[in-house]
C-alpha cells in the first residue's frame, strides 16, 4: 500500500509540475486574474490580476495519480475522488463568476451552500448504506481501528457528516489567503491520513499520496511570490478531500487535531464577526481570518506559512500517536 501511495504521489507531482507552466499562460490570456479584497492587507493589492483557478490543475493531477489504483483493491478511493471533484466543481463555478463579475464574490452564500449540501447528502447516504465503512467515529488516543473506542451516533451520524464536511471545507477555504499556505498545511494533514491508512490497512492511501504529490507540484508555482493561485476551485476541493477521506476512514474526529489550523481560521472569523456585532464596530483581531492578524502584526507571508505548516506537522505527528 505504501509502495502504491508513493507511485501515486510521484505521478501526480509530475503531472501538476508539467501542466502548470502550460496552464498559467492560458489563464493569463483568458484574463482569469485574482480579485483582491479592498479591505484586505494593502500588501496584497499587488496580487490583483495573478492567475487564479489553479485548483483545476491540482484536481487533474490528483485524478491522474489515482487512476492506476481505481478498482477492487482500493474501493474507497472512488468516493473520495468523486467528492473531491464535486467540491472542486463548486469552487470552479464560484471562481468563474468572480472573474465574470470582476468582484471578490462569485456564487451567493445560498447558492454555494445548496450545492455543498447536495454533494454532502450523497456522500452521507453512501457512507450510511455502506457496511464496509461503518458509521462509527474513532475517538483519538483510544487505539486504532481494530481496538479503539468508537463514537456511535446512529441516525445522528448523517447530520454529523454535514457538520464535518462544511466545517472542514470552510476551514480550507479561509486558510487559502497567503501564497502557499493552504497547499503546505494540507500536505501535512494529508500525510497524516496517508500514514494512518497504511498503518490501519484502509484501502485509500494512494488517494492521499496523489493529493500530496499534486500539491507539491503546485507549490513550485504557488509559493511566495505566487505565479498562480488555487482559487476556490482548489480550496473547496481540498476541504472535500480531507473531510471525505477522514469519513471513509472513520476518523473525522482526528480533523480537530490535524486540521487545527483550519479550525483556528474558522473560529477566528466567527469571533471577529460576533465581536464586531456585539461591540458595534470594534475588532477582536487586527483582521480575520487569523493569518491576516499575524500578517498585520508584522509577520511576513513566508513566516506565517512556515509557522502554520510547522504547527500542522506537529499536530499530525501528535494525532498519529493517537492511533497507538
Amino acid at each position: 500500500m505504501l509502495h502504491d501511495s508513493i507511485i501515486a504521489l510521484i505521478l501526480s507531482f509530475f503531472v501538476c509540475a508539467v501542466l502548470c507552466p502550460v496552464f498559467i499562460p492560458v489563464l493569463h490570456r483568458l484574463k482569469f486574474g485574482q480579485q483582491v479584497r479592498d479591505d484586505g492587507p494593502k500588501a496584497h493589492l499587488k496580487k490583483s490580476g495573478t492567475p487564479t483557478m489553479g485548483g483545476i490543475v491540482i484536481v487533474i493531477a490528483m485524478i491522474a495519480g489515482c487512476i492506476p489504483f481505481l478498482g477492487k483493491e482500493y474501493p474507497l478511493i472512488t468516493p473520495v475522488l468523486l467528492f473531491t471533484v464535486c467540491f472542486g466543481v463548486i469552487g470552479f463555478l464560484d471562481d468563474y463568476l468572480k472573474i465574470l463579475k470582476k468582484k471578490s464574490e462569485g456564487l451567493t452564500v445560498k447558492q454555494k451552500l445548496v450545492m455543498q449540501l447536495f454533494a454532502t447528502a450523497l456522500l452521507a447516504l453512501w457512507l450510511f448504506l455502506h457496511p464496509s465503512v461503518g458509521t462509527g467515529m474513532l475517538v483519538p488516543f483510544t487505539g486504532g481501528l481494530k481496538d479503539g473506542f468508537f463514537l456511535k451516533l446512529g441516525v445522528l451520524y448523517i447530520p454529523a457528516v454535514f457538520f464535518v464536511v462544511l466545517g472542514t471545507d470552510n476551514g480550507t477555504n479561509f486558510t487559502d489567503g497567503l501564497d502557499g499556505l493552504a497547499s503546505s498545511v494540507t500536505i501535512a494533514a494529508a500525510a497524516f491520513f496517508l500514514a494512518a491508512a497504511v498503518k490501519e490497512q484502509v484501502p485509500v492511501a494512494p488517494a492521499a499520496g496523489a493529493l500530496i504529490g499534486s500539491l507539491a507540484g503546485f507549490l513550485l508555482y504557488n509559493c511566495y511570490p505566487a505565479k498562480v493561485f488555487m482559487g476556490d476551485t482548489g480550496s473547496l476541493a481540498l476541504g472535500g478531500f480531507i473531510s471525505s477521506i477522514a469519513l471513509v476512514m472513520q476518523m473525522p474526529l482526528f480533523i480537530v487535531v490535524v486540521g487545527f489550523i483550519y479550525l483556528a481560521e474558522v473560529v477566528s472569523v466567527m469571533i471577529q464577526v460576533g465581536y464586531f456585532k456585539k461591540t458595534h464596530g470594534k475588532r477582536f483581531f487586527r483582521m480575520a481570518p487569523i493569518h491576516h492578524h499575524f500578517e498585520l502584526g508584522g509577520w511576513s507571508e513566508t513566516r506565517v506559512v512556515c509557522v502554520f505548516t510547522t504547527v500542522t506537522v506537529l499536530c499530525s505527528l501528535f494525532a498519529y500517536l493517537g492511533l497507538k
